[in-house]
């Protein structure tokens, strides 16, 4: 497909290219703290509208659509825009992960569609870059399918573990899924003339089920880690189809994205001290069915409750208060009510922090973005390895909804499937406090050993409910 353009047009058509990259890449740099965040989102998303004018105007588009095709693209784009900005403004915090989720598959199946129109067209489009359309294609696929079932696992809409032998079962069933759909894209690329519809459909049916049957085995506390993989896959599927199309706006943006996606996947698998491979294949929080008796060690003792108002007092007259959010938080939307006992804390003269787990939650930074939309200061947000010496210094460590990531167990017990994920040491503060609705277990599954430690004192209830009683106790107090 030509795209060399001449005269003061094309070139100004490249520079409003490159403003697009540049703003793509001001955008990710701005999205990787969460004080630039809002700032970050807001250059991507002139990017995006840059590169969309651009390509509406752009000569090679103009001369081949007429009257009716612009219609059909603009209304597209309204159509699109309009789902995305009112989803966008209704969705819960709660549900942002399925939302992102969602969202990134879209990127993946816009990916696999334009391979699809390349294969079906009739334009001139050489065997190399047709080749880069095919693994475009699959990759596209792969991320669209998986993306869909990794929010039909977060919605709650399927059920988020299968038996190892339904593991071995699919990851066969997978790899040859792959390799028939690879083979096929070959055979497409190396003959190089339009295939039958019917081999189109077949290829991109075996590429979407190669991506069902990558997520479905993953288990809930690995869900953070695939989100980012599919983005990873996302970029990278755009990255190969702007190769075909030779078109530059979408070879950076999709190499950013992608660079970005792969980085951030390793440092969540790094996080839970996991390689990506044992993250895709171990199935975490997957049930035992082997039989082979190699269960997680049984916990002794029992959980010991509190009242939230002795929890409140306790709370005032404490030096040092370290929070730990989770997931509970989320689903409470309690981020403003753990901010406003933190302030009031700190009014008293306590010394307050919170604590954040890099794979907290249900995607990556999701505590972060709760904290930054209640208004906690990015000074009093720590990370991991910075927060993790100052428990044994705190006289209370604050759990809300929080549970995997402040299991004792994957420091002590080599049979848990959490085994070695490195975790918040909260177990280490002179006394826990636990907010829960329940005695369940975490997202994998496993059931926390912190829950039963002499220093920890259950304080069940909504996490919203329970912190506004911790805050009347505060307040009683002074």
């Amino acid at each position: 497909m030509e795209s060399e353009l001449g005269g003061i047009g094309g070139w100004l058509i490249n520079l409003a290219y490159f403003v697009t990259a540049v703003l793509f890449i001001l955008g990710l740099k701005g999205m990787s703290s969460p004080k630039t965040a809002a700032q970050g989102i807001k250059w991507a998303g002139s990017g995006m509208l840059v590169a969309v004018v651009v390509t509406l105007i752009h000569p090679q588009i103009m001369a081949h659509a007429d009257t009716d095709r612009y219609l059909l693209m603009i209304g597209a784009i309204i159509i699109g825009g309009g789902i995305a900005w009112f989803g966008g403004k209704r969705v819960a915090m709660t549900d942002m992960p399925q939302m992102i989720a969602l969202y990134n598959g879209m990127g993946g199946g816009a990916a696999g569609a334009i391979a699809a129109v390349a294969f079906l067209g009739d334009a001139d489009i050489g065997r190399m870059a047709l080749l880069l359309g095919v693994l475009g294609a699959i990759i596209g696929s792969v991320s669209f399918s998986g993306s869909l079932v990794a929010y039909a696992k977060l919605d709650g809409r399927l059920n988020r573990s299968f038996t190892r032998v339904q593991l071995a079962q699919m990851r066969k069933v997978n790899m040859i899924a792959l390799g028939i759909a690879l083979l096929i894209g070959l055979l497409t690329a190396i003959i190089g003339n339009t295939p039958p519809t019917i081999i189109v459909i077949a290829f991109f049916l075996l590429a979407l089920t190669a991506g069902i049957l990558v997520a479905l085995p993953i288990g809930g506390a690995d869900m953070p880690v695939i989100i980012s993989l599919f983005n990873a896959l996302t970029g990278l599927a755009v990255a190969l189809e702007g190769f075909m199309l030779n078109n530059p706006a979408m070879i950076i943006a999709g190499t950013v994205v992608g660079a970005a996606g792969s980085l951030l996947t390793q440092l969540m698998a790094r996080a839970m001290n996991r390689s990506l491979g044992n993250v895709l294949f171990s199935g975490l929080g997957v049930s035992d069915g082997d039989g082979d008796g190699s269960a997680e060690t049984a916990i002794e003792g029992s959980m010991k409750s509190m009242e939230p108002n002795d929890a409140g007092v306790t709370l005032a007259y404490a030096d040092k208060v370290i929070f730990v959010p989770g997931y509970g938080m989320a689903v409470a939307q309690a981020q403003h009510k753990i901010w406003e006992l933190a302030k009031l804390l700190i009014d008293r003269g306590v010394k307050v922090r919170f604590a954040i787990h890099p794979v907290a939650g249900r995607m990556p930074g999701h505590m972060n973005v709760l904290l930054a939309e209640a208004g906690v200061p990015y000074d009093l947000i720590f990370d991991l390895d910075e927060i993790n010496p100052e428990f044994s210094t705190a006289d209370v460590a604050l759990v809300i909804g929080a549970n995997d990531v402040v299991n004792p167990v994957a420091r002590t017990d080599r049979n848990s499937p959490i085994y070695g994920m490195p975790i918040l040491a909260a177990d280490q503060a002179k006394q826990v406090m636990v907010i829960k609705r329940g005695k369940g277990t975490g997202f994998s599954g496993v059931q926390n050993a912190l829950f039963f430690l002499d220093n920890t004192r259950m304080v069940y209830g909504d996490a919203q409910s329970v912190v506004a009683k911790l805050i009347a106790g505060v307040k009683e107090s002074s």
